[in-house]
């Protein structure tokens, strides 16, 4: 975990009333994110640019990159946001102007907190696994947070609960 032993948060709470439930259906176009992987984006759309504070929603594969160099984003800069990254399978090196460097691997989350400004990298190890799959989900921090320092967290393990045959992995928030 980055900035000692405070523990990461999102800085953002949004309650969803029962009344305002709502089930859609989207499909997600291809964007080209710089560096080799192709990426599923959900969210920002035209009928829809986000959903509460959720601004992107980013799938990445399931993609074979055992011949080549995997995922390769070069440096580039971020404010008034934060980044939830969550790998299912494959590997990806985080490094930012914080002087943070973090490889995240299936089962961990990374939470970058851009606040006034954070440029940062990802990419895949020299040695990378040969298939590279996850997510990564951008949120609008309110403007009341939108200054911030910037920081970065790293989640070496998650909560995880298992019942009846399914597992279910928390992310952000907690599980009853």
């Amino acid at each position: 975990m980055g900035r000692g032993d405070r523990a990461p948060q999102l800085l953002f709470e949004e309650p969803v009333p029962p009344e305002r439930s709502l089930v859609e259906i989207t499909a997600a176009r291809e964007v080209d994110h710089g560096g080799g992987t192709p990426v599923r984006r959900l969210l920002p759309k035209r009928a829809r640019s986000t959903i509460g504070a959720w601004c992107f929603v980013d799938h990445f594969g399931p993609q074979d990159i055992a011949a080549g160099r995997g995922m390769f984003v070069p440096p580039h800069p971020h404010t008034c946001l934060q980044t939830v990254t969550w790998l299912v399978e494959g590997e990806v090196l985080h490094r930012d102007s914080l002087s943070n460097e973090q490889l995240i691997r299936p089962g961990q989350l990374n939470l970058m907190t851009a606040g006034r400004g954070i440029a940062h990298a990802e990419e895949s190890p020299p040695d990378h696994p040969s298939v590279m799959h996850g997510v990564q989900l951008w949120v609008a921090l309110p403007e009341r947070s939108s200054r911030v320092d910037p920081s970065f967290d790293h989640l070496p393990q998650l909560p995880v609960a298992e019942a009846s045959g399914a597992r279910v992995t928390v992310l952000v928030g907690e599980l009853l």
